[in-house]
């Protein structure tokens, strides 16, 4: 009897016990961690979050999710301090950049020192976002002699910049939808300062050919946007004006909170 009740026993822990296992092998299975994912889907994931600052912090967590959040089927990246440009989306200058993206990529400007640009003309929906924390981590030089340092004929969206033009203007539009987030502009405003300006916008001129105009869509959108220098913030020869308009004073500089739209 005693042997027939100790096996009885036993066999109740084992069949316990196999049960345990399997309630914890299929909440494991059920909660695993995100690693245990293949990289395609992984990146397929990233590419739903926002490159500034989402993508930017998961690139951050180790050296996979750094080399997925950078991949070049999610964005381009500018970065001077590279001697080796043999990897596939990794551009030395924004020009070389810009002149590769297809429309509708994202070009991630490195942090650090000063990108030269100037006269680059954008004709494909793009975005231009900085790599630093800060917009003034990420300054696009534009040097006398140009008329601006981005000249935008299509849809874009420019973020975390600083764009400095030495003489002309910083940002230059000539159609489609311009949206400028969290970015400083600089340009010179003493002694020519009606040579500089740091927005210009021809859209809807007659000087620019028709056949490139889209009222409907032609617009500039400004937002937590310091702009410094220059007699006038933006400069307009086309049909477009100021709305919604909105400065706060500071000490030392001004904030501009506006919208620019057709008539």
């Amino acid at each position: 009897m005693e042997v027939e009740e100790q096996e009885g026993r036993k066999s109740r822990k084992m069949k316990r016990s196999n049960k345990n296992e399997r309630i914890s092998s299929s909440s494991s299975s059920s909660f695993a961690p995100i690693n245990s994912l293949d990289d395609g889907c992984l990146m397929h994931i990233f590419s739903f979050l926002s490159p500034i600052p989402d993508r930017y912090n998961t690139a951050l967590v180790c050296h996979r999710w750094h080399y997925l959040a950078c991949h070049p089927q999610l964005w381009l990246r500018v970065d001077r301090s590279l001697k080796d440009f043999s990897e596939p989306g990794v551009f030395p200058n924004i020009e070389e950049a810009v002149s590769a993206a297809r429309p509708g990529d994202t070009i991630l400007i490195a942090a650090g020192g000063s990108h030269l640009a100037s006269n680059i003309q954008i004709r494909k929906p793009l975005c231009l976002i900085g790599g630093g924390e800060l917009p003034d981590e990420t300054t696009l030089l534009c040097l006398r002699g140009s008329d601006s340092a981005l000249e935008f004929l299509s849809t874009c969206k420019l973020t975390n910049l600083t764009v400095k033009a030495e003489l002309g203007c910083c940002l230059l539009h000539r159609s489609g939808r311009l949206i400028i987030d969290e970015c400083i502009l600089q340009c010179e405003s003493n002694p020519l300062d009606y040579l500089s300006c740091p927005i210009v916008s021809t859209a809807g001129s007659e000087v620019f050919p028709s056949n490139l105009k889209s009222h409907r869509s032609d617009c500039v959108s400004v937002s937590h946007t310091r702009i410094e220098g220059g007699a006038k913030a933006v400069l307009t020869s086309g049909d477009l004006a100021l709305q919604r308009v909105r400065v706060i004073y500071a000490r030392t500089s001004l904030y501009f909170w506006f919208d620019v739209d057709c008539k």
